[in-house]
């Protein structure tokens, strides 16, 4: 526990409100089913730590009608495929990639540039809580698996895909 005399940092209370709401998400994920009805369904696993998902995707023209995930992984893996699940619904394929490349670029960053907040950060919205994860290189794959899965699926991709293809 935190000596209540000695002072608290903002960054200190932001990296806690990050730390809560990955842990929230991987404890209570968003959008953990299976979507009957799918248009695609892309399986994706990171052999480096076992994690493993699937992702659904309802496609309506080129918007994301609805999204889903399930399987099994670390907190980073599971928190990140809730909170992707959640930013992508009604968005356009072309939105789609666009938001996957700003968010890879957030958590592949140097871990000098990590260190402070990136200005593009905000505008990724509760994906930025993730940002952390470019100081842990191993952790990236945890993180972007469902990501790259869900782009598969949304392009007619491989039915599978691993992180070790990745990055």
């Amino acid at each position: 526990t935190r000596d209540p005399k000695l002072p608290v940092s903002p960054m200190t209370d932001l990296t806690a409100l990050y730390q809560e709401v990955i842990l929230d998400h991987n404890r209570n994920p968003r959008n953990f089913r299976e979507i009957p009805d799918a248009t695609r369904h892309v399986f994706g696993r990171n052999p480096l730590c076992g994690d493993e998902v699937t992702v659904w995707v309802k496609m309506n023209g080129d918007v994301v009608d609805d999204v889903s995930f399930g399987g099994r992984g670390c907190a980073i893996s599971k928190a990140s495929a809730s909170l992707m699940t959640s930013a992508v619904k009604g968005k356009t394929r072309a939105e789609v990639h666009d938001l996957f490349d700003r968010f890879h670029a957030l958590v592949t960053a140097s871990p000098a540039a990590s260190a402070e907040p990136r200005p593009d950060a905000k505008s990724l919205g509760r994906l930025a809580v993730l940002g952390g994860v470019a100081r842990f290189p191993a952790r990236v794959k945890c993180a972007t698996l469902a990501w790259h899965a869900l782009q598969s699926a949304i392009e007619g991709g491989e039915n599978e895909v691993s992180t070790d293809d990745q990055l």
